[in-house]
Order: structure tokens, then sequence, then C-alpha cells
């Protein structure tokens, strides 16, 4: 099959666009690789304290003759998704040695949990700690005593922040090792009518928690189609996993003869052998697009249409929302998982998952086959599914049909034609919206603005019986500058409650919704934010607002003349910069780009 012509046509623009940025991202990618062991660059003193303690290793740790793997983890035991990492760097050290190699852990970072933080003060560390992350895992690889590395992380901040991190030392073979999915426990459907029905005050805190407890009750990702599971889709179609690692569980035989193979494969690929494949190479303009075209196929995460572009400026590429917004309505919509279905991960999986996914668009022209995926494949091998004979790793073709059409679907009868992201602009600026989940009466409103400057003050309102008839929720001073663009996930029960009653509701905000982006339209991530004199800033409270989701406008109903006479107000977001260590992260608050512009601190804008 032919590549489509839109695929082809962006990816063109995107190498063309990018063509100076990345030339110098490959040319200092290339100096820094060498046909050697990297510990031979070090001074004996150096590398004395490189493996003092490494006990069996230190022989061929000395010897410079054998590769060393470095492992950076975002283990703690707090959190589900990562807690089953505890035991990985012990599993990969002896497959290392099994393999006439070394590992040793290089670093840990920071993974916060969104799940934990929602709602809360906590949730405005939450973007930049995927900046942190970044800075940790370059600190960690630092050493220069390492031939390749395996990424330990899974969940939303951490893998962006991971592989921009990384990407600074692109010159050396990476792949990524997840820990998988918890089972499946109370239905998402479920969950969703208590949180609702708490909203209402008609279920009681202990019911509430008890609900939570029983959805998330184990170790594992949280098993909702979020930015955690859409991080492992995107992974996959870039071709940074060992094929179909995304969705196993943990505690499985089959996640540990994984785990194993991602080792062995690594250290198949240094600079020290004939088949060096170096993340550079790995992650180019093709895996890039290949990860917005899953992402609208899949009607994944929002927060992606962030962390994609600082992940591409990491590896020396520009891609913007026009990009994803002209891919999303190429590709049509092949999965329903919550929220925007009532399957979860571990459903979408059984019923032929991602590997059935990414044969259907690679089958219609809409994937780069020919990426260099990190396995040594390309991208139709990637698509394969894992399984174990015995004790032996073996992989074979997806199902040729979907085992549960419901969850999954075969290009030629998508759920829709369209993917399930947009990109709006027009007088208020530029925006994203999830439209996979908004049913189709609901991906239009016109209707008068009732303007916060906080997610608390809307659901004081509602409290107080204010939120009546259709209406724009417009939230502003939530962008990155203001207070690190937390997540307002805390709105989705109250304005679905609304819009259940028969209310025409959507939200308007500079801030992040969620990968768990549910029914009610919202246009987010609007840009330039308020704080920086963003039209947002110059709404008044009845402002006819107009979000169109399907023609792609964010605009309002008023004379252009008047428009062009108001003043943006002036926000005061001082609360935001005090408490839970927010204090420590003012430099990064100044030095965030917009939105489109991946929201990160890392990066000289301009």
């Amino acid at each position: 099959m032919s590549l489509n012509p839109v695929i082809e046509r962006v990816t063109r623009r995107i190498a063309e666009r990018s063509q100076p940025q990345r030339e110098d991202y490959l040319r200092r990618m290339r100096a820094a690789k060498e046909r050697s062991t990297a510990r031979s660059r070090l001074s004996c003193g150096n590398l004395a304290h490189a493996f003092a303690a490494s006990g069996p290793d230190k022989p061929g740790l000395s010897s410079l003759r054998v590769a060393n793997l470095g492992i950076v983890t975002a283990y703690n035991d707090m959190l589900s998704a990562h807690q089953p990492m505890e035991h990985y760097p012990t599993l990969i050290r002896a497959a290392a040695r099994a393999a006439g190699a070394t590992a040793q852990v290089a670093g840990g970072v920071p993974a916060m949990c969104d799940g934990v933080t929602q709602g809360r003060d906590g949730m405005e560390l939450s973007l930049f700690s995927r900046d942190t992350i970044a800075l940790a895992t370059a600190v960690s690889l630092s050493h220069e005593a390492f031939d390749a590395v395996l990424l330990l992380g899974v969940c939303d901040k951490i893998v962006p922040g991971l592989l921009i991190g990384a990407l600074s030392f692109g010159h050396l073979p990476v792949i990524f090792v997840p820990a998988g999915p918890m089972t499946s426990g109370l239905p998402n459907k479920e969950k969703a009518a208590v949180r609702q029905r708490y909203a209402e005050g008609k279920a009681s805190r202990d019911e509430l928690l008890a609900a939570e407890s029983a959805s998330y009750h184990g170790a594992g990702t949280c098993t909702f189609y979020g930015t955690a599971n859409s991080n492992q889709m995107l992974l996959e179609m870039m071709g940074l996993h060992v094929p179909g690692t995304a969705f196993v569980n943990p505690g499985t035989a089959l996640r540990d003869a994984l785990t194993v193979a991602a080792t062995e494969t690594v250290l198949q690929h240094t600079a020290l052998g004939q088949q060096y494949r170096p993340l550079a190479e790995t992650l180019n303009e093709k895996a890039i697009v290949n990860a917005m075209v899953g992402l609208a196929a899949t009607g994944g995460s929002t927060n992606h249409a962030i962390h994609l572009v600082a992940v591409a400026r990491a590896a020396g590429l520009s891609i913007d929302w026009d990009d994803l917004d002209e891919l999303s309505r190429a590709t049509p919509l092949l999965a329903r998982v919550y929220p925007n279905g009532s399957a979860d991960v571990n459903h979408f999986h059984a019923a032929g998952g991602l590997g059935l996914v990414m044969r259907e668009l690679l089958d219609v022209g809409l994937l780069h086959a020919d990426i260099a995926c990190v396995h040594g494949g390309d991208l139709r091998a990637q698509s394969q599914e894992p399984h174990l004979e015995g004790t032996q790793l073996k992989w074979r073709d997806p199902p040729a049909e979907p085992l549960d059409k419901d969850i999954v679907r075969l290009a030629a009868e998508p759920f829709a034609v369209e993917g399930g992201l947009r990109r709006l602009q027009g007088r208020l600026g530029r925006a994203v919206v999830k439209v996979s989940a908004v049913a189709a009466e609901h991906q239009r409103l016109v209707a008068p603005a009732k303007i916060f400057d906080s997610q608390d003050a809307l659901l004081a309102a509602f409290k107080a019986g204010e939120l009546l008839g259709d209406f724009v929720a417009v939230v502003r001073g939530q962008g990155p500058r203001a207070n690190g663009m937390p997540e307002l996930h805390k709105l989705t029960p109250t304005l679905s409650l609304l819009q259940d009653r028969g209310q025409k509701v959507a939200l308007l905000t500079d801030g992040r919704m969620s990968g768990a982006s549910g029914k009610v339209l919202a246009a987010i991530h609007l840009s330039p934010e308020a704080l920086c004199g963003g039209p947002i800033a110059k709404l008044r409270e009845g402002d006819r607002i107009i979000i169109d989701a399907v023609e792609g406008i964010v605009d309002l109903e008023l004379d252009e003349a008047e428009w062009q006479s108001r003043q943006p107000v002036k926000l005061d977001v001082s609360a935001s910069h005090r408490g839970l260590g927010r204090e420590l992260f003012g430099l990064m608050r100044q030095q965030a780009g917009s939105a489109e512009q991946g929201a990160c601190a890392l990066f000289a804008e301009g």
C-alpha cells in the first residue's frame, strides 16, 4: 500500500520546516558516538569510582571490552504503575550478564501521579515534573559510562520526560521498559456514575472511596485510556518498545520475558557491534508522524498535543497543532476505550489491541513502516504480539478480525472516518479539543460565558446553584506561566452532570483537562494564555462564545471594533506560587513556552 498523500505531505512539511535544527541535532549525536566502550574515555580514577560497588561485574567493567547498560528508573512503591519495577534491575543485570555484558542503575527520576494530585495544589507541579525528569535523566546518563539505555517508566509526565532527557544522548540505543496495566477492576462506567452521584451529594465519601478503590486496586497502570496508556501506544508507534510490550500485565511470566528481551535487544544494537541503532535514528519525523496518527486513531490523551511537541523539539523537529489536526482528519477512529467507550485497556488488548490497529493503519498507508525500530525490525514487525511457548518468547501476527467490534475495528469499518483530536482557532487563539468521547450533538456550542479564575470557583458556583441554563465555562489563569498548567479534571463530574440534566455546556480554558477527558466539549490548552495577554483575558461575563469542533473554530459573537477596544484583565496568580514546593519552580514558570510550543522550560524560545 502506498503512503497516504496527507501523511506524505505532513511528513515532508515537518522535515523541511525542521531541517536546520534537525541537522544540528544529528551532527551533535554523530560527534558523541565512538566505536568503543564509553568507559574508555574515563580516566582510571573516574572509572574506579564508576564500578567501586559493582561486585561480580567489576572485571567486565574494567576490561572495557563489554557493553555496559544504564538503567534509568522511575520506580517508587507508592504508585501502582511503577511499583512492579522494584525488581527489574535485578532481572536486567542477570540478563545482561547472561549476554556477556553488564548493567547498572544510572539513576532514578521522580514519578508523581496526577491521580493523587488531581484537584490539589500539587497538580501545579505536574507538568513541570516532566522537565525535571528530563533533567534527572540527563544527569543520570552524564557519567559517560554506558553503551545503551533502558528507561523504566510508564505514566503521564514520566515517559515524555525520560524521552526528552534521553534524546540528549541520542547516540545511544534506547528501549523503554513498562510495567503494564493492572488487571481490570470496577468497570469505568460504574466508577463514573458514583463520581457523578457524589458531585450531586447523592453518594457519601465512603461510597466514593469504595468505588475508586475497586477501580484502582493493584499493581500496574490505571486501566482507562488516559495519558499513561496513551504513552505506551505512542512508544509502540515510534518503535521504542520491544514489540507488543505495552499492555501485558505485571507479575506475569510474559512481562518478565519481555523485560529480559528488552535487555538482550538493546545490547545487540550498541556501537560495539555491527547492528548499531541509536535513538537519534529511530526518533525522526516519520516516527513523530506515526505517533500523531496513533493518537488520532485511538482517541488518545490530549496531553500529548503538548508532550509530542516537546519530544520532537528535543530531537530537532518542529511540529504544531496544524500537523496534528490535518493528520487526525485523515485518520479513522479504530478504538473505543474508556473514556471514549466502556472498555478498559485490558479489554482492548484482548480484542486485538495495538497490534491490530497498527496493522490496519499500515495496510491503508497511514503509518510509515520504514522507521528504524529499536529492536532492529520495521513497524510491521512492531505490530506483532508476544506470547510464550513454554518458556520461549515468541511473536505472532495480531488477529485477522477484531474479537470485539465494540472495542476495536478494522480500517474498512471504523467508529468514525476521522480521528479523535482537533485544532481550533479564531479570535480567542488556538486550542485543542478531543472529540472521540463527545457525541456529535455536543460538538458545537454557542452560549454565554461564565467566567472563573479557578476550578474551585466554578465548583463553588455549582454548589450555590448558580450554574443554570446553557453556558461556556471559561476557566482562565491556568496556563504554564500562570500556575504550571494543572489538569482540571476535577470539573468533569460536575460538567457531565449538568449536561445529563439537559443543559448545553462546554469548557474553555488555557489549562489542561486530562487524559480522561470525557463527554463534555472542552476547548483546552488555549494559547496564548491569559497571563501573557491572551484573548481569553479579554472575555467578559455573558459574551457569547463559539466552540465548533467540526469546523475547528473558537471565537465569539462580538463586534470587531468593540473586541479590539477591550484590554485584557490583570490576573493575580500569586497564590499558586507558594506552598508544596511551588516556590522552587518560579524559573520554570518564567521560562515555559506556550502549550503549542510544548509548555517546556528547557528550550530557548524563538
